[in-house]
């Protein structure tokens, strides 16, 4: 391939892109490069031989290794709750004005869903000559086909048939709807989304006055339900994600893992950089990122979209799992080029994926450590196997984490009670049970997707742009009319 294919052309974003399909470096079905692969078994010895003569010494140094990347992520998450902002309202555009735009809603195994979701599309207020929707159901699927046959009117979207094939995964559903979409947007929907009315709109604004780079606008996520321990935490988790984490980084202008739904995209763009990686399980997350490394730039909307959240541990364990599998793979694919699209892309995606990584196989470890420093304190009178100075940076981690998800719950009006940070720990240590069994299907089913099991709407009324019994004034507030 000419070097010419890897760089991005500065006067057209699309010069270098016109072929549209994968390089097998951008892939999660490509194995690791044999850099890659030597840089580990060398860290792997390196490592070996160090404990092998003074196993004492390697600890400390790691140890302070330890502390620093822990110290540098405390001051991250500090900051970014400092300089999270809002994205500012748009003028609004006339409805001749506005573009066609294409919805893409992939579902598989969503028979229970299919009332509630028409419901939430009917409710798009956008001009239905302009708007474009293409449900892909898998082939086979015959439950969520009869489900679409006996409520979709006929007017109001098209299904595709998903052929079988390898993978079976919704970002290969989501390619076989965008090789339909005539749309000059696009937008990804789940099958328990409840995107707000005006969303569209934004979105067609947004892009309008963003510039040809702008390639991906992120709705922010939230949370319908407050009622049990995983739906709570759940919830504060998205507020911190989609109110103070995205929007700092789209505020320093640095690319961020999309969400897995209600991301919008100029559609020329997305077909040119080869869609979706349908053999990666967090393809959100790979495809923004993969934007960047092209010189293409995301932000954040206003306009929300309202989902449900896995209510049981035997609902959240397996999509726990598949997202960290998926963020391991995004983050082993794009460090195969670690800096290309800058040092800025490489810096963020070590905030996001690596430390997002890290977490989740770290919090249980270090929560029993502190249990057991605990236990230990109260027999010998002293912190036998943490110090004063680890004590204090662990809790205010922990603490960091838990003003991210105070400040971003305020913001949304999502109230945070003093048990829910004392729970937070808890919730945390349990994405280490998910993680392993990350690394063991990273290992043995790399590309194997665990399907959510979602369920009907509590409040069908949230999502037809009501909240708590009135129009979402912040998703009103978005789009400005203009006179």
């Amino acid at each position: 391939m000419a070097r010419g294919d890897d760089e991005v052309v500065e006067r057209s974003p699309l010069v270098a892109l016109r072929r549209g399909d994968f390089r097998p470096s951008i892939c999660a079905a490509t194995p690791p490069t044999s850099m890659q692969t030597a840089l580990a078994a060398a860290l792997a010895l390196a490592l070996g031989a160090a404990f092998w003569r003074d196993a004492s010494a390697t600890l400390v140094v790691l140890h302070g290794l330890a502390l620093i990347v822990f110290a540098l992520s405390v001051i991250w998450r500090g900051a970014a709750t400092a300089i999270a902002r809002p994205p500012r309202p748009t003028a609004r555009l006339r409805d001749d004005e506005l573009p066609p735009y294409t919805v893409i809603v992939p579902l598989y195994r969503e028979a229970r869903m299919v009332p509630s979701l028409l419901a939430a599309l009917a409710g798009i207020d956008y001009p239905r000559d302009r708007l474009q929707t293409l449900i892909a159901v898998e082939a086979g699927d015959h439950e969520t086909l009869a489900a679409l046959s006996a409520h979709l009117p006929s007017p109001m979207a098209s299904v595709l048939i998903a052929p079988p094939g390898a993978p079976k995964t919704k970002p290969r559903a989501c390619n076989i709807a965008l090789a339909k979409a005539s749309g000059r947007h696009v937008v990804v929907y789940d099958a328990e989304d409840r995107p707000h009315p005006l969303q569209l709109r934004e979105a067609a604004a947004r892009f309008a006055h963003g510039g040809a780079r702008l390639a991906c606008l992120q709705a922010p996520l939230r949370i319908a339900g407050e009622a049990g321990f995983f739906t709570r935490q759940f919830a504060l988790e998205y507020a911190a994600q989609f109110e103070i984490m995205l929007p700092a980084l789209a505020r320093l202008g640095a690319p961020f893992p999309l969400g897995g739904t209600s991301n919008h995209f100029t559609t020329e763009i997305l077909k040119a950089v080869g869609g979706w990686d349908a053999w990666n399980v967090t393809e959100d997350a790979d495809l923004g990122f993969r934007l960047a490394a092209r010189g293409f730039s995301s932000a954040m909307l206003r306009s929300p979209t309202w989902e449900s959240a896995p209510a049981t541990y035997r609902d959240w364990r397996p999509q726990r799992a598949r997202w960290v599998k998926g963020y391991m793979q995004t983050w082993g694919v794009h460090m195969r080029r670690p800096f290309q699209g800058g040092m800025g892309r490489f810096l963020a995606l070590q905030a996001t994926l690596g430390l997002a990584i890290a977490s989740a196989l770290l919090h249980g470890p270090l929560l029993l450590l502190m249990a057991a420093n605990a236990g230990l304190a109260l027999i010998v009178h002293r912190s036998p196997l943490l110090s004063a100075a680890n004590l204090a940076l662990l809790t205010s981690g922990w603490g960091g984490a838990i003003l991210a998800m105070s400040s971003g719950s305020r913001r949304i009006g999502l109230s945070m009670r003093l048990t829910d940070g004392l729970k937070a720990p808890l919730y945390w240590a349990l994405q280490s049970v998910a993680a392993t069994g990350a690394v063991w299907q990273l290992c043995t089913r790399p590309h194997h997707w665990d399907k959510t099991r979602h369920h009907p709407p509590v409040d069908p009324s949230i999502g037809a742009g009501l909240a708590r019994g009135k129009l979402d004034e912040e998703g009103e507030a978005s789009v400005r009319r203009v006179a």
